[in-house]
């Protein structure tokens, strides 16, 4: 009987599969004879069905970089039943950003995002529409502006100065230690006192170490090519079960967030608030506005919003430096500059302040060439055009994917010399930045739907790699030099390196 129902099972997903294949084989052949009649970019052929899906493989960014020789700026693909335009060129960005914003305004979430109804919640998933405005606003009112972020500049030194004294301890007991794991804990605190107003993670915490384990795993899962975002009418099979696995990794980071949440709705409710009013407190604050139809947020959306904070701020942070200090590790003529700048402005009497990051010119210029080699998000986030949109002369489709190659315009030879060489002093001179207005230099996007922590990123990641500077003389391991140092790099929620960067603090005395 167990023999027949299995039986039975198999017949059936294969009658559904099949049947799936030929609506697929319906719908390319109806587009296909509409994309006839529209002006498209160029882009390589793609098969029946399939389109283009193997004309990239594990590294995307690079992959479409190396078809831009061939096509152009703007490409064209179809990747699986989903139409898909790239963005490499900084004319192209632009055009995009100034003229088309708002047509390119929505989001191309992809599937695995969908699990828990996370995209319901999110404000990077979300599409363009009042609650994605309604939690924009709360952003830019409550947490990324200058005033809290100048406010909290003891936070910040706080999670620094623990940071700084577990690499002393762990150095002086094992050597070399590996920097992504100091800079992602102390990320996670940043944001968790940002958001929550207390330490969310320890190197002997155990809901830390839960937390710290189960974003991990979601961030690996997050990072592999998923058939469902090309063939959407596979949704309902999630063949390769990342959907699946993302549910039970997000359930994992949703169930402890919520305890904090409920935390802080108790305390509220027994009046025993913080002194401190944080974004938890402005997002169960908030009772509308009176021009929309929202007037509160649920506390799921909160959960996801909590999260999706973390997930954003830091990853991105803590890779960028990760990635600064690969390249001043390759580069010890840079490196010994940073130190005599530190020196000079600071001092060795006194850890740097925030205040002294302005007059750290060198400092900055190596932070923006480290985003312009290394962009956080080298795809950006996807984009989906709103509408029937004509873009540099061509047409473009309703519900196409918008994809933004930061990490190809970054190192085009047409915007930069020598782009792919980390040379710091490209920016001492120059008025090009990283804040959206210089489209040669997008690592945090532009636009409606640019990163909103821009501001808090910058700043740690400048005052982080000032502090780990001036408080270490920094050395390779033994059996690696700047020639052999694996600079290859992968994907997940950002980009990392592709063998976590190990390296010997030895301590300078602050």
């Amino acid at each position: 009987m167990l023999k027949t129902n299995s039986k039975m099972a198999w017949l059936v997903s294969l009658t559904c599969l099949t049947i799936s294949l030929l609506v697929a084989l319906f719908f390319w052949a109806k587009l296909r004879n509409r994309s006839s009649k529209l002006r498209l970019p160029p882009g390589p052929p793609g098969w029946p069905v399939i389109g283009n899906i193997f004309d990239l493989g594990g590294q995307p960014h690079r992959d479409f970089q190396r078809l831009q020789s061939r096509y152009g700026p703007v490409l064209w693909l179809k990747l699986g039943n989903l139409n898909t335009v790239v963005v490499q060129s900084a004319a192209a960005a632009a055009e995009l950003f100034k003229k088309h914003d708002l047509a390119f305004a929505d989001r191309k979430a992809p599937d695995s995002m969908t699990a828990c109804d996370y995209i319901k919640g999110s404000m990077a998933q979300a599409p363009y529409n009042e609650y994605w405005r309604i939690l924009r606003r709360l952003s830019s009112s409550e947490l990324m502006v200058q005033k809290r972020i100048n406010a909290s500049v003891q936070l910040r030194r706080s999670c620094i100065d623990k940071m700084i004294q577990w690499m002393k301890e762990d150095a002086s007991e094992f050597g070399e230690i590996q920097l992504d794991k100091y800079l992602l804990i102390m990320s996670f605190n940043l944001v968790s006192n940002f958001m929550l107003t207390r330490d969310i993670m320890d190197f002997k915490s155990e809901t830390g170490n839960e937390f710290f384990e189960a974003m991990h795993k979601f961030i690996s899962w997050q990072g592999k090519p998923n058939v469902v975002d090309a063939f959407e009418f596979l949704k309902w099979l999630d063949p390769q079960g990342i959907r699946g696995r993302t549910k039970r990794h997000l359930e994992e980071l949703l169930k402890i967030v919520s305890v904090f949440v409920k935390e802080r709705i108790q305390e509220r409710n027994l009046q025993k608030g913080n002194e401190t009013r944080d974004f938890l407190d402005a997002l169960l604050d908030y009772e509308g506005d009176g021009k929309g139809s929202v007037d509160k947020l649920s506390e799921k959306n909160i959960n996801i919003i909590i999260l999706e904070m973390f997930f954003g701020g830091t990853e991105t942070t803590s890779n960028t430096t990760v990635w600064a200090m690969a390249e001043l590790l390759c580069s010890p003529d840079s490196m010994r500059k940073l130190k005599a700048e530190i020196d000079r402005v600071v001092g060795p009497s006194r850890a740097v302040e925030e205040d002294d990051l302005t007059e750290l010119t060198y400092l900055h210029a190596v932070a923006e060439e480290t985003m312009r080699l290394h962009p956080a998000l080298p795809l950006l986030l996807p984009r989906k055009a709103r509408e029937d949109t004509e873009f540099m002369g061509y047409n473009i489709p309703k519900d196409t994917a918008v994809i933004v190659n930061a990490w190809a315009i970054h190192r085009d030879p047409d915007s930069w010399e020598d782009p792919l060489s980390f040379k710091p002093e490209r920016f001492l001179n120059s008025s090009i930045d990283h804040k959206g207005q210089h489209y040669e230099m997008i690592p945090f996007g532009s636009g409606r739907r640019s990163c909103v922590g821009m501001l808090m990123g910058e700043r740690m990641v400048n005052l982080t790699l000032a502090r780990l500077m001036q408080s270490f003389d920094w050395e390779l391991p033994a059996n690696v030099s700047p020639e052999t140092l694996d600079m290859r790099d992968m994907t997940g929620l950002s980009l990392r390196m592709m063998t976590p960067l190990k390296a010997v603090p030895r301590e300078r005395g602050v």
